[in-house]
């Protein structure tokens, strides 16, 4: 009578055992020996070797991923951006050609399925097999853990344009999304739009206006901006050097009509106590009125990408620099989004004992 299990062991090719090993990273007799145990079958082999605890690709997953890149990709006609960003635990291992070519992946498979989702990501097919497969495959191939940790794409409606910025070291990147009134402005946004994206990743706005802070949330600031300044100003005068202004409000959410109108008439009664003439008032005053209001927006200037200073002129705001261009163009130009991400932002690095790693290893 014929031995068919002798001959499934026969069949366990070289190429059988290395698709094996290319999945779970473990040695050569240990995936040849699963094989065997599991007549063949690769999945059974993977079971096997995880419960015998060899499957070294899946103990790569309680590692920490810190490292990595950050990707991007927009649309030739700037109406979609898709950022995301790729974790693995060494910087060695982002310049590796099989790490980049799974990042070049997944920037265009998220941005053709318009994903902003890890998980619907992991069920989409590459190469014949579910993206998460495919992941457990390069996590074996390259010998880290590598963590898809963050995606999103972003498509324009009809009158809105979307850019990026990608810094050279791909560790930080962002996209805004601006509207215009009029859809045939939308292609001469494309220059401000991508300057806007450098503002965001350089200077890391939370929010669009200050219209999104929270009052009480302000306060709160208020006080913790106004003891950092008299802190700082102690060391300022110790030193011989210009104090700073020490504000009374920090928020244009604090500056209501009344809060301006009282402004106005004390800048006035000053001119006034100055002899300055009061035909020469409306050209002084605005001035004045702004420096107040810049002096008394900090905590704008820190949180807001409106309120921030444009980082190409520190001498006007993001707000004035996009009411300059609506008015070049004789449309309204709104920011309707934006987003930024970080490389590792949020996550804690582990600060791993070398000498206590290499003693490990030699046990």
């Amino acid at each position: 009578m014929r031995d068919e299990t002798k001959d499934v062991v026969q069949e366990i090719s070289a190429k059988l055992v290395k698709q094996l090993r290319d999945k779970t990273d473990a040695g050569i007799m240990e995936c040849k020996n699963a094989l065997k145990e599991c007549s063949g079958n690769i999945d059974k082999a993977i079971e096997y070797l995880r419960q015998k605890g060899l499957n070294k690709a899946a103990k790569k997953a309680d590692r920490i991923a810190a490292e990595g890149v950050i990707a991007m990709k927009v649309s030739d006609d700037f109406t979609r951006a898709t950022l995301v960003e790729v974790n693995s635990e060494t910087d060695f291992v982002a310049k590796n050609e099989a790490f980049q070519e799974l990042v070049t992946n997944v920037v265009n498979i998220g941005f053709d399925h318009n994903l902003s989702d890890t998980k619907q990501l992991m069920e989409l097919h590459i190469n014949n097999t579910t993206f998460e497969e495919y992941l457990k495959q390069k996590i074996a191939t390259i010998g880290e853990n590598i963590v898809i940790r963050r995606i999103i794409t972003i498509t324009c409606t009809p009158n809105q344009i979307i850019n990026g910025y990608l810094h050279h070291n791909k560790k930080i990147g962002a996209i805004v999304v601006l509207e215009s009134k009029d859809s045939n402005n939308r292609n001469k946004l494309q220059e401000l739009v991508k300057y806007l994206s450098m503002q965001v990743a350089s200077m890391k706005p939370k929010v669009i206006s200050y219209k999104e802070l929270d009052s009480e949330f302000v306060t709160k600031e208020r006080v913790a901006i106004i003891a950092e300044l008299e802190k700082e100003n102690e060391e300022l005068a110790r030193l011989g050097k210009p104090l700073h202004r020490i504000p009374e409000y920090v928020s244009r959410l604090e500056l209501n009509d009344s809060v301006l109108k009282n402004t106005e008439e004390e800048l006035k009664e000053k001119l006034k106590k100055e002899g300055k003439p009061e035909k020469i008032w409306d050209k002084i005053l605005p001035g004045q009125l702004e420096r107040f209001i810049q002096d008394n927006t900090i905590l704008d200037q820190r949180l807001t990408l409106l309120g921030q200073f444009y980082t190409l002129d520190d001498k006007k705001s993001v707000e004035q620099v996009i009411n300059a261009k609506a008015k070049e163009l004789k449309d309204t130009i709104n920011i309707v989004s934006f987003k930024n991400f970080e490389l590792g932002e949020g996550i804690e690095k582990k600060a791993d004992d070398f000498a206590t790693e290499v003693a490990a290893q030699m046990k």
